[in-house]
């Protein structure tokens, strides 16, 4: 027997905003960005890692294979959490810098990831405002691989962690 999916139905609140000032429309807005990102990071980490040339780098380039599969698994929660939702999760990434040079690239990425936690960190507070604890659950997760990554590529490159700051996004 085939089982069948259901996305669940739109409610009528949807438009109305939560108590804390955001709409269920825009947190999928938020969260498809945030898949976008997904996206990117997917690409740019299955590039780099086998781009990134250099004895000094051999470590990390295997490390960048890895972060590349959880950021697929990262973007399957999110896409996951759109559709809960009702929405429809985006097909486009965000655009993906590339370099010649392996320090840059790793500087690219750690700036993505360091604005990917930003963001997660202001969608959890977002989720909770909603009464979304789960969805606010599911992103926690992600903010720990998404830490790991941010310490990893920092230590590759041989600088602090750089602090990560929610962005001004409006409601």
């Amino acid at each position: 027997m085939a089982v069948e999916h259901v996305r669940p139905a739109a409610r009528s609140e949807t438009a109305a905003p939560s108590p804390g000032g955001i709409s269920r429309e825009r947190l999928i807005e938020l969260l498809n960005d945030d898949l976008r990102r997904e996206y990117q990071a997917i690409i740019a980490y299955v590039v780099y890692s086998q781009v990134i040339k250099g004895a000094a780098y051999m470590n990390i380039a295997k490390e960048l294979e890895l972060h590349a599969g959880e950021e697929l698994q990262h973007a399957l929660i999110i896409a996951q959490q759109i559709d809960y939702l009702g929405g429809d999760p985006a097909t486009e990434p965000m655009p993906v810098r590339t370099s010649t040079k392996a320090e840059e690239m790793l500087r690219f990425d750690l700036d993505n990831e360091t604005e990917t936690i930003g963001h997660y960190r202001q969608r959890v507070r977002q989720c909770e405002a909603l009464g979304e604890y789960a969805m606010a659950e599911h992103i926690r997760q992600i903010l720990i691989q998404e830490q790991e990554h941010q310490i990893d590529l920092a230590t590759a490159l041989g600088i602090e962690v750089p602090e990560a700051i929610a962005p001004p996004e409006a409601v």
